[in-house]
């Protein structure tokens, strides 16, 4: 078990410009220790943080951001210990992305889903060097996983290059489970909106055979403004906004000191999307369908 010895400290946001609607989600960030408490399970690629579950709602508070996905980091490996926990201590706020393999019994898998967990993570990212990272699970398990996963209600979530999705896409539609990619799907801007592996994308976004997090400082650059990401982030929007979730990220692992604020990163969000029913859908109906929260009531 690994407790690390030094650890990086959180940026937090500042109060976003443009209150989000109620019942807003961030779907997608992570929490970590304290590490006496919930040790790592694999020595880490990266300096973690220490950023704990009330950390992180405070987070969330900032934003003000009702609800939360918390997604397991591969340093924790099958140990779910912390996301369990956090989960616990939201009193429903929150649901989490654990991380399985084809070794776990589907009564293991209904008490992760008893615990508020929705989906379990599965990656072919690799570190930097080039291996995969220490305690992730490959999208060969979630293949052989796939008829547990339907039976118990979970979803997968994928992070993995963009140019796997072409062949993957088809494969993970046969299998009949729900598909949440990562990161825009990893997406390269530079390749422009024609890259075939992104038009494989979106048109599975249109065929609703996948959802989409809007989490950009994965696959840009150009921080603060993302100028390159508008674009695709807009071609998203028009393939299918009922299948886009928002996500800030933090805390910014492997980022340092290029971590973005996750309030500049909201009100970028406003400012892209600028009719409020469709920033109400992608902030609240979207992950209150995916992730089973109580559904909330349009403002009158």
């Amino acid at each position: 078990m690994n407790v690390p010895t030094a650890t990086e400290t959180p940026r937090m946001p500042q109060a976003p410009r443009h209150a989000p609607p109620a019942g807003a989600c961030d779907s997608h960030a992570h929490v970590f220790g304290p590490y006496a408490r919930f040790p790592l399970a694999h020595a880490p690629s990266y300096a973690p943080p220490l950023a704990p579950a009330a950390l992180h709602r405070g987070m969330l508070d900032i934003l003000g951001a009702a609800r939360g996905v918390l997604v397991q980091p591969a340093p924790y490996g099958h140990d779910a210990s912390a996301l369990l926990d956090a989960l616990v201590q939201s009193g429903g706020r929150l649901r989490g992305v654990a991380v399985a393999d084809a070794t776990a019994s589907e009564a293991q898998l209904r008490a992760l889903f008893d615990g508020g967990v929705r989906g379990l993570r599965f990656v072919e990212m690799r570190a930097p060097d080039g291996t995969p990272y220490a305690g992730s699970v490959g999208i060969d398990q979630l293949l052989a996983m796939a008829p547990a996963l339907r039976r118990v209600g979970l979803h997968a979530q994928l992070w993995a290059p963009v140019d796997d999705y072409p062949r993957l896409l088809p494969q993970l539609r046969a299998a009949g489970v729900a598909v949440v990619l990562d990161h825009m799907a990893c997406l390269k801007p530079e390749r422009g909106l024609a890259d075939p592996a992104f038009q494989a994308v979106l048109a599975a976004l249109r065929a609703g055979d996948a959802w989409v997090k809007l989490t950009l400082c994965r696959v840009s650059q150009q921080a603060p403004a993302y100028p390159d990401l508008r674009p695709f982030h807009d071609a998203l929007l028009q393939a299918n906004p009922a299948r886009l979730l928002w996500g800030s990220d933090w805390p910014y692992v492997r980022m340092g000191e290029r971590s973005p604020d996750a309030g500049a990163l909201l009100d970028l969000f406003h400012d892209w999307v600028p009719d409020a029913a469709l920033r109400r859908r992608i902030l609240v109906d979207n992950p209150a369908a995916l992730y089973g929260f109580p559904a909330t009531e349009e403002p009158a």
